[in-house]
């Protein structure tokens, strides 16, 4: 009996707010104190996906970003990683990249926003990619360092020794054996990204309309309905991640 009422409490807990939340985007004349919304229709997500062309542009923008310093922050923390894990100073640089997450991704990009206005890259797409990289990549590095163990060592040294060039073994060995891990952090990264929000509106500066900043856009206008519908459509690539993850890494062979 216990059990099942874990069970049921953890299931509510997840998915309350998400049904809460396709209950707002449907809903209209909603007032206090009532619990729910008086109507219910798909009036708001019919003028926001067919007369609102922004919050698709929002949408689209936010994939091509994130997609992108994803893709660029695993393949640099792949090597780097690697290089940090046989290092000498692997403890000291491992500390190093957990001094943005100390400092908070606000306040870096409070402290770069200068060199970004300087190079013309402030309110760009490039410079939001840019400023993102230096929170996704440090991230990036922590997630793949436990990957290249003494075990993956061995492997790369069995492969040099039996004649094959760093480049086969990079090619042949090293990334076929870490599919799972490069499929992970991408993920993490791809999500940290995805949900960026603070760091995105000050270097963006309201140019670079993501789907985070329009959702904080419609909150701070007091339009809870649209809200909500942006918020449904920013929720939905991190529940297909979750799938993929299930499917492709969880049940698969370990990371190492």
């Amino acid at each position: 009996m216990i059990k099942r009422i874990c069970q049921l409490f953890f299931a509510i807990s997840i998915f309350f707010a998400i049904g809460f939340l396709v209950v707002i985007s449907l809903g209209g004349n909603w007032t206090y104190p009532a619990l729910l919304p008086a109507t219910v229709s798909l009036d708001n997500w019919r003028v926001m996906l067919i007369s609102d062309s922004s919050l698709w542009k929002a949408f689209l923008q936010s994939m091509l970003i994130s997609l992108t310093v994803a893709a660029v922050t695993t393949t640099a923390a792949f090597v780097t990683s690697k290089h940090i894990a046989h290092s000498k100073y692997r403890s000291q640089l491992l500390l190093l990249s957990y001094i943005p997450y100390v400092l908070s991704p606000v306040i870096i990009a409070a402290t770069l926003h200068f060199f970004f206005i300087y190079s013309q890259l402030s309110g760009t797409i490039v410079g939001v990619m840019l400023a993102q990289f230096f929170i996704a990549y440090p991230f990036g590095v922590i997630i793949l360092n436990n990957f290249w163990n003494p075990r993956m060592r061995s492997i790369e040294e069995l492969a040099l020794t039996l004649g094959s060039s760093s480049w086969s073994t990079w090619y042949k060995v090293l990334l076929p054996i870490s599919k799972n891990a490069l499929l992970l952090c991408f993920f993490q990264t791809f999500l940290v990204s995805w949900f960026e929000f603070g760091l995105t509106n000050l270097i963006g500066v309201g140019s670079v309309q993501t789907l985070t900043v329009r959702v904080f856009s419609f909150i701070n206008e007091a339009n809870i309905f649209y809200a909500a519908i942006a918020s449904c459509l920013l929720i939905l690539p991190p529940m297909l991640l979750i799938w993929l993850n299930k499917r492709y890494i969880f049940n698969t062979q370990t990371l190492i």
